[in-house]
């Protein structure tokens, strides 16, 4: 409500003063005064003078007792017209009770994309139809297309207005191909804002680009292809400079090599949300590699030092080097079976396009443990690698929180861990987060799974000091 309407509907607001009201009560007293006095002059020279002052108040207290009476019965009655608040500002997400006080009502936040033909009037028309169901739109972008106009919105809506409901609105009012999703809070944040955000993170982290065109785009699974297999021969996969639209698939250079997918079924790609993603693939390819810099020194309940930080590719050959430390036992617990060629493997695990990795390493600078976090498509998995003799330590369970706290700051859904059923550390590990737990066994592969949509972040990346046994 305005300033304006406050005023307006105030109990003691101004009325207008109008000039036919003064000179009515001008007359009136006029007139009273020539009946004073005829009043005065006939109980002064007549004989009945007491008698008429009696009955003078008698007339008084009744026509005081009239107008009381009439006050008091018509008090609620509405004000002029020219003094009622229709109400009509008010905000749609609230009501006016019987008492006249404002009873906020449910919303939603609802993400909704449509096609309207490109023609004057079409977004009138669905901007009429939404604000029948009294929906509110929060914020619009429009992705031209050769034919017709895709319009993206933000919308709040009453709560008990449904996702089918809000879709036969859009059609009857000229839209098509009409989309809708449920928003949260996140979305509020306008594109141009959002996408600067998701360029600042790629430009700090290289790790950050598959999360960054996930955001960017929605729901969808983006897959990083490498041009050349573990095993060493060319994998064919590659991509042209200015990238390929297909529909519900884009394929992007990816700038380590190879091929970035995206795909997205349920929702065709616009060539606004291409370009898009083609600046934030080129921004990673004009920087090149690049890790951020940081690490935290806990110490160890013996009283010994070690130093967290995130790994980079330079660190293979310190990568290889733990490898040939640990016992058969420990690297066929971490990578299910023997293990062959090492430094194939690391160059992948170490590669910020696939995730992110954490790496331990001592006051002397040996490399003693690894974390990995990967992109899975629409999955995450963990990965731990301890050298033998720093295990049971601790070191384990701190590397695996903090990847819990890297993955809630992706918004990932949930993390799984792929092990043998014997692996009893990784086990322990994964029931000391506190999280909801699947499990699931297929000929001595185990694979539990902690479920993070319900969690919050618990922040143990930036936890200095003692750390407990885990």
């Amino acid at each position: 409500m305005t300033d304006a309407q406050v005023r307006i509907s105030h109990p003691r607001a101004r009325r207008r003063h109008h000039w036919r009201r003064d000179l009515v009560e001008l007359a009136a007293l006029f007139t009273a005064v020539a009946v004073a006095d005829g009043l005065a002059n006939l109980v002064a020279h007549g004989p009945d003078g007491p008698v008429l002052l009696i009955a003078s108040a008698v007339a008084l207290v009744a026509t005081a007792a009239f107008h009381t009476w009439w006050a008091r019965r018509h008090s609620h009655a509405p004000p002029p017209a020219d003094t009622v608040d229709t109400g009509e500002s008010l905000d749609p997400a609230s009501a006016t009770g019987p008492q006249g006080e404002d009873v906020p009502r449910e919303t939603a936040l609802w993400r909704m994309r449509t096609t309207v033909r490109d023609e004057p009037g079409s977004l009138a028309a669905l901007c009429v139809a939404l604000a029948g169901h009294r929906v509110d739109i929060l914020t619009l972008q429009t992705h031209p297309l050769a034919e017709g106009t895709v319009d993206e919105f933000l919308l709040r809506a009453p709560a008990e207005l449904s996702a089918n409901e809000l879709s036969r609105a859009v059609v009857a009012a000229g839209g098509s191909d009409t989309w809708t999703e449920r928003a949260d809070a996140h979305d509020l944040v306008d594109a141009p804002t959002r996408v600067l955000g998701l360029a600042t993170r790629t430009a700090l982290d290289a790790a950050e680009l598959p999360l960054a065109l996930r955001q960017l785009l929605g729901r969808c699974t983006i897959h990083s292809l490498p041009a050349v297999s573990l095993t060493g021969r060319p994998t064919g996969e590659t991509a042209p400079v200015e990238g390929v639209l297909e529909s519900t698939t884009m394929r992007l250079r990816d700038p380590s090599g190879g091929a970035i997918t995206i795909e997205r079924p349920h929702l065709p790609f616009t060539p606004t949300e291409f370009a898009r993603a083609r600046a934030l693939v080129e921004l990673d390819a004009r920087l090149g590699p690049r890790v951020p810099r940081g690490e935290d020194v806990l110490t160890l309940p013996e009283g010994n030092e070690i130093t967290v930080r995130r790994a980079a590719p330079g660190d293979i050959e310190a990568a290889k080097a733990m490898h040939e430390r640990c016992s058969d036992r420990t690297l066929a617990l971490r990578y299910h079976g023997p293990v062959a060629d090492a430094d194939r493997y690391l160059g992948h695990l170490l590669s910020p396009r696939y995730g992110r990795t954490l790496a331990v390493q001592t006051t002397s600078g040996r490399l003693v443990a690894l974390g990995h976090l990967l992109w899975d498509g629409d999955e995450t998995e963990v990965a731990l690698l301890v050298e033998d003799s720093w295990q049971r330590r601790g070191i384990g369970s701190e590397l695996l929180r903090r990847l819990v706290d890297l993955a809630l700051e992706a918004r990932c859904d949930s993390v799984y861990a792929v092990t043998q059923a014997s692996n009893t550390g990784m086990v322990a590990a994964m029931r000391g987060l506190g999280l909801p737990l699947d499990y699931q066994i297929e000929e001595g592969t185990l694979v539990v799974t902690a479920r993070l949509d319900t969690a919050a972040p618990t922040n143990y990346a930036v936890r200095r000091g003692h750390f407990g046994r885990g």
